[in-house]
């Protein structure tokens, strides 16, 4: 039998990529310090990855050569967020300031509006427009009417004060889910959980698109009802509403193991009182194990 070199190359990089793709996701999910934005990151790799592999030529690393594919794509995710300004000249080497790890930014983005209130104006302006916001130094200066040193003062003073904050005892009551979420989610969960497909149907919207990630994506009433006649088919699921990294999402568990933790999540996006998205991680397992979840 004679095997096309290209097609060949197409199914080599493509197993490749389904056997590295939980290192992958470990790796940008730590970069950008979200396990959800994470697998949006490592997608993007991915699709580069195949784009790019047909011009790389004879790969000696190719385990290393994705890795580098996932770290760019990385930081170009990073600096989108962060709206970075894509080039400074040489007077504006002073405007660069020292920038916090993901996970430190994305601390900072979470904390309370009641603890930010605890910071002095100027420090709370700056820790949000830079940290919260993405903004840089020269927006700062621009948005509070400031010279530089004083936004840069202002700036480590707020985080100082952050990381003070977030070293005093917790006694805040602990995150939940809004009555609006829990109710929305309680229908969906209540009609999931009784095998209630039609009243399922009944609560997405016409133009509904589904993410079954690492599978397909799907638009449409009509070709996401397969979907939920594909759950009407196994017994491996139980849903319950919950919170991943703050945001509503329902919760997956398989009733035949008994297991405390949840085997994946799905998040739901709503408009008009309807479904419109959905986001299934029920083939991409290796997402919950580095995610923080309540419920």
């Amino acid at each position: 039998m004679t095997v096309d070199p290209e097609t060949s190359a197409a199914f080599d990089i493509e197993r490749l990529l389904a056997a590295m793709r939980p290192k992958l996701h470990r790796y940008c999910a730590r970069m950008v310090g979200s396990v959800i934005d994470g697998e949006d990151v490592l997608q993007d790799a991915m699709i580069k990855a195949v784009e790019a592999h047909a011009s790389a030529g004879t790969l000696d690393n190719p385990e290393g050569w994705l890795f580098r594919v996932a770290h760019n794509t990385a930081l170009d995710f990073l600096r989108q967020r962060k709206r970075q300004e894509a080039f400074r000249g040489p007077a504006e080497v002073d405007m660069i300031v020292d920038q916090l790890d993901a996970v430190a930014s994305r601390q900072i983005a979470a904390t309370s509006l009641r603890t930010f209130m605890r910071l002095p104006v100027p420090q709370r302006a700056s820790v949000i427009l830079m940290d919260v916001l993405g903004c840089s130094l020269k927006e700062i200066c621009e948005v509070m009417d400031c010279s530089l040193p004083a936004a840069k003062a202002a700036l480590h003073r707020g985080r100082a004060q952050l990381r003070e904050i977030a070293d005093e005892p917790d006694d805040a009551p602990q995150q939940k889910l809004s009555d609006a979420d829990r109710e929305r989610l309680g229908a969906y969960v209540a009609h999931f959980n009784a095998r209630d497909f039609d009243a399922i149907r009944a609560m997405i919207s016409d133009d509904v698109r589904l993410d079954l990630v690492s599978r397909t994506h799907l638009r449409g009433k009509a070709e996401v009802s397969r979907y939920f006649g594909n759950y009407d088919k196994v017994s491996d699921w139980r849903l319950v509403e919950g919170m991943v990294e703050g945001r509503p999402a329902i919760l997956v568990f398989d009733p035949n193991e008994g297991d405390a933790k949840p085997k994946y999540f799905v998040l739901l996006g709503w408009s008009a009182g309807k479904v419109a998205t959905i986001r299934d991680f029920r083939h991409a397992p290796y997402v919950i194990k580095d995610a923080e979840y309540l419920i």
